[in-house]
């Protein structure tokens, strides 16, 4: 029904609301039926749908559009797996939940949680590179590497590396390595993006594709159970939403900075800023988020 672009920027500012709050109460929910003694693991799994749904969703739509050459088609489509997941969901029955004790009063605190705030600026720089490169790839690809149809497989490479990383890190998650998992996403992930701001050949294109996707793959799921674990039990929910709300923010401000700095100095300069600005989430975390974490986790 979004037929002007006023009418259409409305539409997708109302679809905010309810999806940061189907997406903060879906995983606390998944969180709270998975047996605390695969709990890690199951956040892995939990979180890797989500990034394999986000990277395979941008590859079946740009091959949808290649061949029918309709944005309306793709639209009915995503009307329809919309319905379908609101049918999955309503399928889910889950027991009334008592509260712990009297409400607190209304407070940052019941949003954010104060005590992953180095956490969140972590991931809130690495949204920040993955908000510009999924913004801008397939009109990089296009204009600067002459490729009209391969942004689909470099999502799907993407995919892959997600995949590969539950292959490669389910084992380490098992046994509560969590920052060790962290530490190796971010590394090979930043590895990945300094791949794809300084190698512009259709080959590294791809390689940072895969490096990415496993990077990410092994980086999430860890700092979600990061989260969990700063968090007491009944503020589970506080914890997924401090996680969902600083990728966000990350994604939104890369979209923008990338945007500007492409506009004035060129797609290989807004790529460079999104390997800095990951580098400089690394660096945060060695020097501070790790051992704050380990300091202060309560479960895990």
């Amino acid at each position: 029904m979004a037929g002007t672009l006023a009418l259409f920027t409305i539409v997708r500012t109302l679809h905010g609301l309810p999806f940061g709050a189907v997406t903060v109460a879906n995983s606390t929910v998944a969180i709270d039926v998975l047996p605390a003694s695969r709990r890690n693991e199951g956040i892995g799994y939990y979180g890797l749908s989500n990034n394999i749904a986000t990277a395979i969703g941008p590859t079946i739509a740009l091959w949808i559009y290649a061949w029918a050459d309709s944005f309306q088609l793709l639209f009915w489509i995503s009307l329809i797996i919309a319905f379908g997941g609101f049918w999955i969901d309503s399928q889910v029955k889950l027991r009334e939940r008592p509260l712990s004790g009297p409400r607190p009063r209304l407070s940052w605190d019941r949003f954010i949680l104060i005590q992953g705030w180095s956490q969140g600026l972590c991931i809130l720089c690495f949204a920040f590179s993955y908000g510009i490169m999924a913004t801008y790839v397939a009109i990089y690809a296009k204009e600067h590497l002459g490729m009209t149809g391969g942004t689909g497989l470099f999502f799907m490479l993407l995919a892959g590396g997600l995949i590969l990383s539950r292959l490669t890190g389910t084992r380490s998650l098992r046994k509560g390595r969590i920052a060790q998992n962290a530490s190796i996403g971010i590394v090979i992930s930043c590895i990945g993006y300094l791949i794809f701001a300084t190698l512009h050949t259709e080959f590294f294109f791809y390689l940072s594709a895969l490096t990415i996707g496993l990077g990410n793959g092994h980086m999430f799921p860890a700092f979600q159970n990061m989260f969990i674990n700063l968090a007491s039990h009944e503020r589970r929910g506080t914890a997924n939403s401090t996680l969902l709300v600083s990728w966000d923010i990350g994604v939104g401000i890369g979209t923008l900075v990338g945007g500007s700095v492409a506009q004035y100095f060129g797609f290989h300069q807004a790529f460079m800023w999104a390997w800095l600005v990951n580098l400089l989430g690394l660096a945060f975390y060695f020097l501070y988020s790790r051992s704050h974490y380990l300091r202060n986790r309560l479960n895990g």
